[in-house]
């Protein structure tokens, strides 16, 4: 006899299969403590209205992804983060990245650039080069992007206090090559808040450092249409100990701030905040990062409506880069991490996000080799091109659980 209610199920095919084979454990649970069940059906979503919670890729609120199309008209950014001690180093490493793949490119600084010092500052001394590339000047600069079009290849950097001397220096330097400002594309981190939450490499009090934030987004608004002025991160908190429902939150709410801020300073909210952008970490809780990615999507599309009152549709769209979890690498038996890396990178791309960073196997004890690297990038155009998930918009949208995750 087949069960007509979840309740008949359980007690007519579950609690006997669970005489003779019981469960791994008393519950299962999320990262985020969320109780799973065992199954889920139309009955985990009452009252379910498919317009108003989830609507159609491209439209509000966007919970199936920002573009109607999604990855069928455009795959999602190949954009490995990558910096080593010299200029003249990374730009090696930059050049072998595009030749091999990648599709834009993302620099890391080290400690003394993200603070403000110069590498023969005393208190630079051991720092530099170590985390990234150290630029001290628009020579630096120069170098870093020597024989890079940069009018053809968008640029993301991650720097926060000291964003607008690097954005400046880059700026200066497309001048120099005869660009217009116009034509220059990317994304500057400038995201003071989640420096004083998760990672420390803040200069000034966070008033003045949120004045200099929102100085950006007018300047770039009027100058610098194609770039994007923040990254709102959640990465550095979910590395820091964070969980998935946490990550969400304490981004969301970071984002409110800041559009807030640039409201206070006089700023028309669709002047800037069409050129928002997030930054998530993709853990290894495969499922639950799929809802976490849906989830903050459907939020931020509310409160730019709600609360900000914005008109524009490309306000209300959270547009996000990804990289997976770089604390989920082990440095024992090290070529496992490809297989987490895979996992995280299929959960960003069934997230729908707009570009992504995959993990070096080698990372968690080496700066990445270029045998590792390749394999990082191998991985993202294996999904792109051979997998299936890129040929249609948020193929696990309907599922009853995965919609279930989502709205919890």
């Amino acid at each position: 006899m087949q069960s007509k209610t979840k309740q008949e199920w359980r007690e007519t095919a579950l609690l006997p299969a669970l005489k003779r084979f019981p469960e791994r454990q008393d519950k299962f649970e999320t990262t985020s403590a969320i109780e799973l069940d065992t199954v889920y059906t139309p009955e985990d979503m009452p009252n379910f209205d498919y317009a108003s919670e989830l609507g159609y890729p491209g439209e509000y609120p966007f919970t199936r992804g920002i573009q109607p199309n999604m990855y069928r008209g455009k795959i999602w950014t190949i954009r490995q983060y990558a910096g080593f001690g010299t200029a003249e180093e990374t730009n090696q490493r930059y050049h072998y990245l595009l030749e091999h793949g990648q599709t834009g490119l993302s620099v890391a600084f080290d400690l003394p650039t993200q603070v403000g010092y110069d590498s023969d500052h005393p208190l630079a001394r051991g720092e530099v080069g170590k985390v990234g590339v150290a630029i001290d000047s628009l020579q630096d600069m120069e170098t870093l992007f020597q024989d890079i079009p940069l009018d053809k290849v968008s640029t993301s950097m991650t720097i926060n206090a000291t964003a607008p001397a690097l954005l400046a220096m880059y700026v200066t330097l497309g001048k120099k090559r005869g660009l217009d400002s116009s034509k220059l594309s990317g994304t500057i981190q400038n995201d003071i808040l989640k420096e004083y939450i998760a990672r420390g490499t803040y200069i000034f009090p966070p008033q003045p450092s949120m004045r200099l934030t929102t100085d950006i987004f007018a300047y770039c608004a009027k100058y610098i249409p194609r770039w994007n002025t923040i990254s709102i991160s959640g990465y550095h908190m979910r590395e820091a100990g964070s969980t998935a429902a946490q990550e969400i939150g304490f981004t969301l709410a970071n984002g409110i701030t800041y559009v807030q801020s640039a409201v206070d300073a006089g700023l028309d909210v669709d002047t800037f905040a069409p050129r928002l952008s997030f930054f998530f970490d993709s853990h290894i809780n495969f499922f639950e990062e799929i809802a976490k990615f849906r989830a903050a999507r459907h939020l931020w599309a509310r409160i730019m409506t709600e609360r900000f009152g914005a008109k524009d549709p490309r306000s209300l769209m959270l547009r996000f880069h990804t990289q997976t979890a770089g604390c989920s690498l082990t440095a024992p038996q090290p070529h496992n991490n490809i297989v987490r890396t895979t996992i995280e990178a299929l959960a960003a791309s069934l997230g729908s996000t707009q570009s992504l960073h995959t993990n070096s196997f080698d990372e968690a004890y080496a700066p990445p080799s270029e045998e590792a690297v390749t394999i990082a990038m191998r991985t993202q155009q294996i999904l792109a091109y051979e997998s299936g998930v890129a040929d249609v918009v948020d193929p696990l949208g309907g599922s009853y659980y995965i919609e279930s995750l989502t709205n919890k």
